[in-house]
């Protein structure tokens, strides 16, 4: 399991910087655009992007692998990258130094849970109860007979501080220490899709299955009104750097097109 490490081992936004700007540092023309960030949506935003390029053939669009809101937020603000994506609103010292945030979409936070545990349907309590250690077998909650593996994420993450201020049960959940921590989105979702009876969560998207099983939870599936935690994405710029290509991707990415996209892929476009 090399995409999965312990509770507390977090990497730092110079790594993360470090990492982008090696990402970022190629010859690139006028109209190629680099959009990095967040590993929430991503499939979203690979959407989107192979959509606006379909449309406008002479600009080249890469939505490169997560380094995280923070890293977005800091590639951006050091001019290596013109257009980042974010999962979190920006604080109001980061606003300060230039950067604007443009919201575009609703991902509902969805759990997810190996094809093998047997169970599709969970309450609030029931989840806290998995993540807090308090049951630890799927047969306790009328499932196979597994052992549950919690799957968590980092406490910076923007899922997981959406469940904390919006799911019932969590805002000073203590998440068992016997979990593992996912440093993306996407080793979340390839985690609990290999290893059997793992629990994890994420940003809804209908690519998710058959790889994993989406839990309702409180009885809603995640599109459905009444489900409790969703996270807004937006991109950020600065007007001193953005280029044409960003503009007409801003453009886009509040446009018809985008919005056939989006609900396409199960997220709300935000108007």
């Amino acid at each position: 399991m090399q995409r999965v490490r312990s509770f507390g081992l977090g990497s730092g936004v110079a790594f993360v910087l470090t990492l982008a700007l090696a990402m970022t540092s190629g010859r690139a023309k006028a109209d190629d655009l680099q959009i990095v960030g967040t590993g929430d949506g991503i499939d979203l935003l690979r959407a989107l992007s192979s959509d606006f390029m379909q449309q406008n053939k002479s600009t080249r669009v890469e939505v490169p692998a997560s380094i995280g809101s923070g890293g977005g937020i800091a590639t951006v603000g050091a001019g290596k990258a013109v257009l980042g994506r974010v999962a979190r609103k920006l604080t109001a010292t980061e606003v300060a130094s230039g950067l604007v945030y443009v919201p575009f979409a609703r991902l509902p936070s969805a759990f997810f849970v190996h094809p093998g545990t047997g169970v599709m349907a969970l309450t609030s309590d029931q989840l806290a109860d998995i993540y807090a250690g308090r049951v630890t077998k799927w047969s306790q909650l009328g499932g196979a007979d597994l052992p549950i593996k919690v799957v968590r994420r980092e406490d910076s993450d923007s899922t997981l501080t959406v469940l904390r201020e919006m799911m019932p049960g969590w805002k000073n959940l203590q998440i068992t220490e016997k979990s593992k921590t996912a440093t993306t989105t996407q080793d979340a979702i390839e985690t609990v899709g290999e290893v059997a009876g793992a629990i994890g969560f994420g940003p809804y998207s209908v690519t998710l299955e058959p790889s994993v099983s989406i839990l309702k939870i409180n009885g809603h599936h995640p599109l459905e009104s009444g489900y409790p935690s969703s996270v807004e994405l937006a991109l950020i710029y600065k007007d001193a750097t953005v280029t044409p290509a960003a503009r007409a991707f801003l453009k886009y990415a509040s446009g018809a097109d985008a919005r056939t996209v989006m609900v396409r892929l199960g997220s709300v476009p935000v108007q």
